[in-house]
């Protein structure tokens, strides 16, 4: 899965650039951008799943709870950001999205940090 993450960490740097440049510029996110961030989601999804198939099998002590709560939580926190994106159409809007690519891969460090502490 490190290969996948490594793929979501840089689309995740992508948009994070085109974000800010969007809250420089003072313009609203675009249908473009709103694709992107959709494409980033199915990776989530694709992520959570295969996490589910690596904590079913042999985890060797990983803690299972807390796994599959950050697969969740990465895979929510662009839906939630989006939601209030479009309820708040300021640079404060397109910051929300700004914070919730940023805080994908951090989610990303810390599956790495509990799947290597097994």
């Amino acid at each position: 899965m490190t290969a996948l993450q490594i793929v979501l960490s840089a689309v995740c740097v992508l948009l994070a650039v085109w974000l800010v440049v969007l809250i420089v510029r003072d313009r609203q996110p675009d249908d473009y951008l709103y694709a992107a961030l959709g494409l980033l989601e199915v990776g989530l999804v694709a992520q959570l799943v295969i996490g589910l198939v690596m904590v079913s099998g042999d985890h060797g002590g990983v803690n299972v709870a807390a796994y599959v709560g950050y697969l969740v939580g990465a895979l929510v926190i662009l839906p939630i950001a989006f939601v209030w994106s479009v309820g708040e159409r300021t640079r404060s809007g397109t910051g929300v999205l700004l914070v919730a690519v940023v805080v994908v891969p951090v989610l990303f460090l810390r599956l790495h940090q509990l799947w290597g502490a097994k």
